[in-house]
């Protein structure tokens, strides 16, 4: 691995780890919306590979967090890329239109 990728994934950590997760309501429920929570989903991200059964699994307990980490600039680059898309597509997860 490239050392700049290790860097970018390193400076995205330390920074994720120091923000408070905010909330999401899903139906009369609340989501705890933390990015680290989708760290299972990391390796099929730089990969392209295929997402594990707790990627998807967190992704479909983070969906209601998608657009607010899509509007984030440390992470919409992110969750917007293709890669990002292949694993929603793969776990069924929409790309959410965001306001």
């Amino acid at each position: 691995m490239k050392f700049s990728t290790l860097a970018c994934i390193a400076f995205v950590v330390v920074v994720v780890s120091s923000l408070a997760p905010t909330k999401a309501v899903v139906g009369s429920e609340k989501v705890a919306c933390n990015v680290m929570e989708l760290q299972p989903c990391l390796a099929a991200l730089q990969s392209g590979g295929n997402p594990s059964p707790d990627c998807c699994g967190k992704l479909k307990e983070q969906e209601s967090c998608l657009c607010e980490y899509i509007k984030n600039p440390l992470f919409g680059q992110y969750v917007s890329s293709a890669n990002a898309q292949k694993i929603l597509g793969a776990c069924g997860v929409p790309l959410p239109t965001c306001k």
